[in-house]
This record gives C-alpha cells, sequence and structure tokens, in this order.
C-alpha cells in the first residue's frame, strides 16, 4: 500500500473517531441536563460498534463501549418509525444509539446515573483530547517530514 493512502487512512480513522467522540459527548451531556426530568431515558453510544461501523469493519454482536461503559439495552421497534423519528440529522443511527441500564430505580422513571454520566463524561471527554493530540501530532509529523526533504 503506497505510504500516502497509508497516511490519508489513518488520518480519516482519527477524524471518524473524533465525529464519533463528538457525539457521544452531545448524549452525555443531554443526559446530565435531563438527570432531573421526569421520565427521561438516559441514551449513550457504544463507540466501539459505532467506530467498527463508520471504519466499514464489520463488528462483533453485543460489543461494548471501552473503559467501563454501561450496558446499554437495543431499543426494540413496536411499530414502524416508532423509535429514531426523533434522532439528529447527525446522529450516529439506530445500530450504536441505545438506552443505558437503569442502576437503580427512580419514581419519576428517570433512568439518568449522574455519577454514571459525570464519570463517562469525563473518561470520553478525555478520550476526545487524546485523539485532538494524535492527529495533531500526525500532522507535525508530516510537515516536519516535508520540510526536511525541501532544504
Amino acid at each position: 500500500m503506497p505510504l500516502p493512502n497509508r497516511l490519508t487512512q489513518n488520518l480519516d480513522f482519527q477524524a471518524q473517531a473524533l465525529t464519533l467522540r463528538s457525539e457521544r459527548q452531545r448524549l452525555l451531556a443531554s443526559n446530565i441536563a435531563n438527570a432531573d426530568t421526569p421520565g427521561f431515558v438516559a441514551r449513550d453510544l457504544d463507540f466501539n460498534a459505532a467506530l467498527r461501523q463508520a471504519t466499514g469493519h464489520l463488528g462483533t454482536p453485543g460489543a461494548t463501549a471501552a473503559g467501563g461503559a454501561p450496558a446499554l439495552l437495543r431499543p426494540q421497534a413496536t411499530r414502524p418509525g416508532h423509535i429514531g423519528g426523533g434522532l439528529a440529522p447527525h446522529s450516529t443511527g439506530l445500530s450504536t444509539l441505545a438506552y443505558a441500564r437503569n442502576s437503580q430505580n427512580s419514581i419519576d422513571r428517570n433512568s439518568v446515573d449522574l455519577d454514571r454520566e459525570r464519570a463517562t463524561f469525563a473518561d470520553n471527554t478525555l478520550r476526545y483530547e487524546a485523539a485532538l493530540r494524535f492527529i495533531n501530532g500526525s500532522v507535525r509529523t508530516m510537515l516536519d517530514a516535508m520540510k526536511s526533504h525541501t532544504q
């Protein structure tokens, strides 16, 4: 495989990861913002499955996100258009979005566990920043390599 293709594929992979981390951050922020909303059901993104789907790799069914992410329940449609009608256009789709499993029952049927959401939010933030640093490092390396050949 030619070198430019490998460099492009590596940056494309990291860009996909960054986009998915951003989407997951949006979902987690929404969960935290709705912690006191009666009947709100927390959502999360199965990052590993979404990344496999975005990069064209076939994943194993039931795979869970890395980093101690909560167990996720796959939504089941009870009638056509039932689930997914309210998904944002930039959403990753139903195959990777799921409901977070309740860690404890609540009277108002809100499934947000604020401690879990905050911890997951912080973990996702660190991973987002790591992906940014990796992309920046890759670009710097490429620029340095180009500069050394032009002198």
